[in-house]
């Protein structure tokens, strides 16, 4: 095993390596352009030159190892091999071993899932302290030895946990704990689901995951792409730097929101917000039920025959043919347009061996002219439609809902999202929650194109129809679902995984708990549990890995002390507070002179909406009148339990008013 002077030298022999890499990609890009070949063969090597040449530069000064591996003399192929672990794979020369192995190659997995009690036939695991792009320290734990270690003895994976959280998220490579690295590791054909207490990873588990997917399964996922949904856009600037530093940089990121307001969406401006009442209905499954019986009631039996007169002929589809075409589709198609197509396709076809009976030649100008003069007939009894004509129609007429609604919407309901009167849609009042049955609309009209994986963050909020949308997404794919259900805070968030499952399409998709916190100290976890057994879901407690951290309970409003107490600690500063509280806050910490950002903003002090503080971490969180947080929504004890556990190493609860009984 090498000294701390040799692996220093190793490092920059790898750096150097690295930077011959790049410079041949970039160099390969060049000549490729030269490269003679057929049009497909040259765009295909001009992208994948250039995909690797950018994949390279994304690299940047991070450490380029973070941990070594050395084998046994009974470990098989591997005896007597030692391995370096980095967050991609570096090579000095065509042909000779790598000098550092990516970290999602099948050999790395012994580095994260070994132990002294299952060696899995290494001798010597060796990890690395870095300070910036430097190697300072290095910590070797003999796994071959029978003495046993604890599972948190090292010092350096301990000091990576717990340092300062400032700017975007890192990623979790160096760290990652055997039960977080097996569902890193699930396969492409596995959807999975992890019920996540808050700091256990989940949210870096997820990501992994769809850097591993990537990395194992390229070939495939490149074709059909990955698809990364998160609760809101602070929360994808806080993520956003993860997957670049894995290498994968070609990961569609977007929030429910962003993902609705796709082309279809387009069509409508919102221009209104729905009352809670009608949000809620519109959000619940039996929309989807809804919305299927008011288009599929405009197809109708047909009552006459289609007669298309060509020169001196007149070719005929009987009416009982014609209505069989019409059944046969209805029953066949995957969705309405497509069905609709194929009866017309089904009657020039028909008229077609009539033709050609007689000895015509059907040729493509024959059969457009054909279809062109059956259309009329096939739009009589299968009308063709927009998603957004549709939706107006449903939602500006009482008479279209009732029938459409029965027996699955009451009248109280049915009045909560029905318009006062019939509306345009160019001109009508769209709302966020009208995006989502628009969506439904246009997958019952078109299927759309689906992603070779799925990862849903924040899964427990997402309500049926938002989770119909992203099953259709996912439909011939994978998923990865994370989430909480003590951080339900939405109207319909779900009360259990099973249910949740069975809306985005995976009802067998496999359930892991992960419940030990490594971001949150113990003190703050201690805390926030206390708010669990009055919350309506089953959950197991949080245990947390750190027995560092600090908490304060001040009964003050004097916000500018309290920031002023904790600017002196290193890491970031988050103040959250009830909405409606927020911009008094801003103003009075901007006039005692402390600059302040948005949650998705670059800086030292953010003052956060409780409503956007999901999925944020801050190392010293001011949480301010717990109280008005509670009473400021009908989840408000869910909301105040996500907004105590946003503190990585300090917490301090700001109040004037008394507590909520639940925290005593």
């Amino acid at each position: 095993m090498r000294s701390l002077a040799e692996e220093q030298e190793y490092a920059e022999e790898c750096r150097e390596a690295l930077r011959r890499m790049v410079s041949g990609a970039r160099e390969n890009v060049v000549v490729g352009e030269e490269t003679w070949g057929d049009r497909y063969t040259a765009e295909r090597l001009g992208f994948y030159l250039k995909t690797l040449a950018r994949d390279l530069a994304e690299e940047g000064d991070n450490p380029p190892y973070f941990g070594l591996i050395r084998y046994g003399g009974d470990a098989g192929e591997h005896r007597d091999q030692a391995y370096y672990l980095g967050r991609r794979h570096i090579s000095d020369a065509i042909g000779r071993p790598p000098m550092v192995i990516d970290w999602r190659a099948p050999v790395s997995t012994t580095f994260y899932r070994a132990s002294p009690t299952d060696p899995r036939g290494l001798a010597t695991r060796r990890r690395f302290g870095w300070s910036g792009n430097r190697l300072t320290s290095f910590e070797d734990e003999q796994l071959g030895s029978a003495e046993p270690a604890p599972t948190f003895g090292s010092e350096l994976v301990r000091r990576e946990i717990e340092r300062a959280r400032v700017g975007p998220m890192r990623d979790i490579v160096a760290t990652i704990q055997p039960e977080q690295d097996e569902v890193v590791r699930t396969e492409l054909e596995v959807s999975v689901c992890v019920q996540g207490a808050p700091g256990t990873g989940k949210t870096a588990v997820g990501l992994h995951r769809a850097a591993y997917l990537l990395y194992a399964h390229r070939g495939r996922l490149q074709r059909n792409g990955v698809l990364v949904i998160g609760p809101n856009r602070a929360f994808l600037h806080y993520i956003s730097a993860v997957l670049p530093t894995l290498g994968e940089v070609d990961v569609d990121q977007t929030t429910v929101e962003d993902l609705l307001a796709g082309p279809d969406a387009r069509r409508i401006t919102i221009r209104a917000t729905d009352e809670p009442a009608a949000a809620a209905v519109k959000h619940d499954v039996r929309m989807a039920g809804v919305l299927q019986r008011a288009l599929y009631e405009r197809i109708s039996v047909p009552e006459n025959a289609i007669v298309v007169p060509d020169g001196s002929y007149k070719w005929r589809v009987n009416q009982f043919e014609f209505a069989e075409m019409v059944a046969d589709a209805r029953a066949e198609a995957t969705a309405y347009l497509i069905g609709r197509e194929r009866v017309i396709a089904r009657v020039v076809a028909s008229l077609q061996r009539q033709a050609e009976a007689r000895g015509q030649n059907c040729n493509g100008v024959w059969l457009r002219k054909m279809a062109r003069a059956a259309t009329p007939a096939v739009e009589a009894v299968w009308p063709a439609v927009k998603a957004e004509d549709l939706l107006a129609e449903i939602l500006g007429s009482r008479e279209l809902l009732s029938r459409a609604s029965a027996d699955l919407l009451n009248a109280d309901q049915q009045n909560a999202i029905s318009w006062p009167r019939p509306r345009k849609a160019k001109t009508a009042p769209w709302t966020a929650a009208d995006a989502v049955l628009l969506d439904e609309v246009s997958a019952l009209l078109e299927r759309g194109p689906t992603y070779g994986h799925v990862i849903v963050d924040e899964a427990q909020d997402i309500s049926p129809m938002q989770c119909r949308a992203i099953a259709r997404r996912s439909e011939h794919g994978s998923i990865t679902v994370l989430g909480d259900l003590a951080q339900g805070t939405t109207p319909w968030a779900a009360r259990t995984w099973a249910e949740q499952l069975a809306h985005l399409g995976k009802p067998s998709a496999e359930q892991v708990a992960l419940t030990t916190g490594y971001r949150v100290p113990a003190s703050v976890v201690e805390l926030a549990n206390r708010l669990l057994r009055s919350l309506p879901v089953d959950v197991p407690q949080t245990t947390s890995f750190r027995s560092d951290g600090v908490l304060a309970i001040t009964e003050s409003d004097d916000l500018v002390s309290a920031v002023q107490r904790a600017l002196p600690h290193e890491g970031s500063i988050g103040v959250i507070a009830a909405d409606d509280r927020i911009a008094d806050l801003t103003d009075t910490l901007k006039a005692a002179g402390i600059e302040t950002v948005a949650p998705d903003g670059d800086g030292r002090v953010a003052v956060v909406p409780a409503s956007l503080a999901k999925g944020l971490e801050y190392d010293h969180v001011i949480a301010v009148e717990p109280a008005e947080i509670v009473e400021a929504e009908p989840r408000g004890l869910n909301r105040l339990y996500v907004i105590l556990t946003r503190a990585v190493s300090r917490l301090e609860v700001l109040h004037t008013r008394p507590l909520p009984r639940e925290l005593d």
